[in-house]
């Protein structure tokens, strides 16, 4: 009787001590996109992010910080090589699939042709998400649409969305619009989202505007709090870690600006 009280005991101590998994996938919500630059290891630290992807198969010489999880991505037709999704399979679990097919200045691929590729992404045995367009995700007919519908017919495997999305509108009204699409496009598929870009510009003008530090500050803070709530947002990230890759960057060098100190207080 001694022992199994004992055992009893002991049994109570681990299940007291393990992690709650709901808790565990709120902790790596948080990412970023990251391009190379000279203070990178510093900034993907100091931001407090849970995991990072290049727009690559592979790190682009990035170094990041222990226990910040790089995600690979396909990003168009001509990244389906042996090479580098042998090299993705390597240094991830889980594959974005392909990068704004829907834009003739990114991948810029047909729906059939994106068909056509996918079982070689599959093969990788990794965790595979949708290719990612840039806008109108939860239209009936639609990119992406079709291409889930497709994907469908041919018995093809998606994991999970990505999602792009930008608002024009700087108010503090960007957080109900971000929220709006991502429910959107959840019910139209039901499956777990991931926000792998987004931000404040407006492209709607000759030039793209940016919004002041103040305004993008309060996004940040309304909108990760807003997806840290949305338990089918597995993941989100700010587009983007550096000032030098665009005007909404979270960080100059290693110093972050105010953008960047309320993303690393979030979540």
């Amino acid at each position: 009787m001694r022992s199994l009280r004992y055992l009893v005991v002991l049994l109570l101590l681990v299940s007291s001590l393990a992690v709650d998994p709901a808790a565990a996938v709120q902790a790596t919500k948080k990412g970023v996109s990251a391009a190379n630059f000279s203070g990178v290891t510093s900034a993907l630290a100091d931001s407090r992010v849970g995991w990072y992807y290049t727009w690559a198969s592979g790190k682009q010489g990035i170094s990041a910080p222990g226990g910040v999880e790089f995600v690979p991505m396909i990003w168009g037709p001509g990244s389906v090589t042996d090479a580098e999704l042998n090299q993705a399979k390597a240094l991830g679990t889980t594959l974005l699939g392909f990068n704004e097919p829907d834009m003739a200045g990114q991948a810029n691929m047909s729906v059939e042709r994106a068909l056509e590729l996918w079982p070689r992404l599959q093969r990788t045995g990794m965790r595979l998400g949708a290719p990612a367009v840039a806008f109108g995700g939860d239209k009936a007919g639609g990119w992406l649409d079709r291409f889930m519908s497709g994907a469908a017919a041919r018995g093809h495997r998606v994991d999970f969305i990505p999602l792009h999305w930008y608002g024009s509108d700087f108010s503090a009204a960007a957080t109900g619009h971000l929220k709006g699409y991502i429910q959107a496009v959840y019910n139209r598929y039901r499956k777990p989202i991931w926000v792998t870009e987004y931000g404040l510009i407006d492209f709607t003008g000759p030039a793209p505007r940016y919004p002041n530090q103040a305004q993008q500050s309060d996004f940040i803070r309304n909108s990760t709090s807003m997806m840290q709530g949305l338990s089918f947002v597995e993941r989100y990230a700010w587009f983007t870690l550096s000032t030098g890759t665009s005007p909404t960057g979270l960080y100059t060098g290693a110093t972050a600006n105010q953008s960047g100190a309320a993303y690393r207080a979030a979540a």
